[in-house]
């Protein structure tokens, strides 16, 4: 990372410190939108680990990578706050932009989003259009399965009985406030009608949406269905062998691949083009 800082930003009239890191574009590369990195419902800054460095470095671009507030060192959540079924809507029609616009990242930028994060992409998408010029959606939720609701159970099992807290804390100041925040609301009854079709259907930038053939926390329906949405606008599919729910770790040089020659067909077509 090239700088990290903290910024602090005001959502719902409570002040919120929101930590931040950007990556330069290499000299001399072209200007181009940069990529922006949003995190699962586990992730923060730091569990990106190199990833996004490389692919920023892969594509000759900047980068912003931040901790959603409840994650990473942002501030945590409240230990008497939970997530309400709209937590994801709020993220990205409230928290995402005020935090572009603290940050400077002025015009179109590329999101890059991950699980939660790619649903906060796409919901951004739908609402800002002039503000988003590609999405990049990994193992994105649109509605919720059984299979999710099923491993996000056994996480909380896993939390409580194994070493899964101490791990997460070496990512999350609270990691309390960054597990139970997620876990909480995805198995809440009130969340199994949570959907965000109406929202993909009116996105009209491209997208290329990932799903690992072996995610646990949810199947091929989810990025079908961007498809099946947007039958008239640039919807590409990757469909990866031998990879869970985070393509950037199990298959990166296959995504970062990918993502390149998505972003050189669409984001970066010449007038010619």
């Amino acid at each position: 990372m090239d700088a990290t800082g903290f910024v602090t930003l005001t959502p719902a009239g409570r002040p919120v410190q929101i930590e931040w890191a950007r990556i330069d574009a290499p000299a001399g590369a072209p200007a181009r939108a940069p990529l922006v990195f949003l995190h699962e419902g586990l992730g923060s800054l730091s569990l990106w680990r190199d990833f996004p460095a490389r692919l920023c470095a892969a594509l000759g671009r900047a980068g912003w990578v931040y901790s959603r507030p409840g994650y990473g060192r942002s501030t945590p959540r409240p230990p008497d706050k939970r997530w309400s079924p709209d937590f994801m809507h709020r993220q990205a029609r409230e928290l995402l932009p005020a935090l572009l616009d603290a940050l400077g990242v002025a015009g179109p930028c590329v999101l890059f989003g991950h699980s939660d994060g790619g649903s906060i992409a796409l919901l951004h998408a739908a609402a800002y259009p002039e503000r988003v010029a590609a999405l990049v959606v990994a193992a994105p939720h649109l509605f919720v399965e059984d299979l999710t609701v099923e491993s996000i159970r056994q996480a909380r099992v896993a939390y409580t009985t194994t070493d899964l807290r101490a791990r997460l804390a070496r990512h999350h100041a609270d990691p309390d406030s960054a597990f139970f925040g997620w876990n909480d609301i995805w198995l809440d009854p009130a969340f199994r009608d949570w959907n965000l079709e109406t929202e993909v259907a009116r996105i009209t930038g491209p997208v290329l949406a990932v799903q690992g053939e072996d995610d646990e926390y949810g199947t091929m329906a989810q990025i079908e269905r961007i498809a099946a949405l947007r039958p008239q606008q640039p919807t590409e599919l990757l469909k990866l062998a031998a990879c869970g729910h985070s393509p950037h770790r199990d298959q990166p040089q296959a995504l970062i691949e990918a993502t390149r020659a998505f972003l050189q067909r669409h984001d970066d077509r010449r007038p010619e083009d």
